[in-house]
């Protein structure tokens, strides 16, 4: 039986998602949480493979497995046995032949920022700490001009191939003080695309590059250089659509 699952994760701790032979991983700990329910060697399948200290509320994964109870009883016991910065939130039986990668429609991430003039131990882990006043107007303006097909090579490489063209659906700040949210959707993504993306739309805040120059990085399409990328703990896989 295929099974398809959401999973939530804290990832400061882990080296990424993928699986690693000598780092903690997310796709590790959740496949040796498998192996102590079912009795079996499963390895999983994800619809992202997300970089260290990225978080997820959304990820979603599939595999196989002989398990022959309820799939509530076997979330139950996942949930039971992995560590707390890990969880399912959902289980379903799937399609033989689903893929999250392959099938996915569209990825959605968050960024968090926290703007506040003293910075919060308490949402360190999960937002950055920006105290200079940020110019929303024009980051909301540079924003708008990443939805629509362009070449993304100025905010990242491809996982595989050389194609960096990608769909951008959604990209919008929101702001509910102290948080500053950036919303982005796409077709797909390039390695570190949204955390460079949100890197130059801070430039564009902070008044060291203006809205025309954001938008000649984009028609650039790799000539001209990004601004630097945003660091990993501010974002976080929101949602996976089929």
């Amino acid at each position: 039986m295929r099974v398809r699952a959401v999973v939530a994760y804290d990832g400061t701790d882990y080296q990424g998602f993928q699986r690693q032979a000598s780092a903690p991983t997310v796709q590790g700990t959740l496949e040796a949480a498998l192996a102590q329910v079912t009795g079996e060697t499963i390895g999983l399948l994800p619809a992202g493979r997300t970089d260290t200290g990225v978080h997820a509320e959304g990820q979603v994964i599939a595999f196989d497995t002989e398990w022959r109870h309820p799939l509530a009883t076997l979330q139950r016991a996942l949930n039971a046995v992995l560590p707390p910065d890990v969880a399912v939130r959902d289980v379903a039986a799937a399609d033989a032949r689903f893929h999250p990668r392959y099938d996915a429609r569209s990825r959605r991430y968050r960024y968090t920022i926290y703007r506040h003039p003293t910075r919060s131990p308490l949402v360190r882990r999960t937002s950055l700490h920006v105290a200079a006043a940020l110019d929303l107007a024009a980051m909301e303006a540079a924003a708008r001009m990443l939805v629509g097909w362009h070449d993304f090579a100025a905010f990242g490489t491809p996982p595989k191939g050389d194609n960096t063209v990608r769909e951008v659906m959604q990209a919008t700040w929101h702001s509910d003080p102290p948080w500053l949210f950036f919303n982005i959707e796409a077709n797909a993504f390039l390695y570190r695309m949204v955390r460079r993306i949100v890197g130059t739309l801070l430039q564009v805040g902070l008044g060291r590059m203006t809205v025309a120059e954001f938008q000649d990085v984009l028609a650039a399409r790799g000539r001209l250089q990004s601004g630097p990328a945003a660091p990993p703990h501010g974002l976080c896989l929101v949602e996976v659509k089929y």
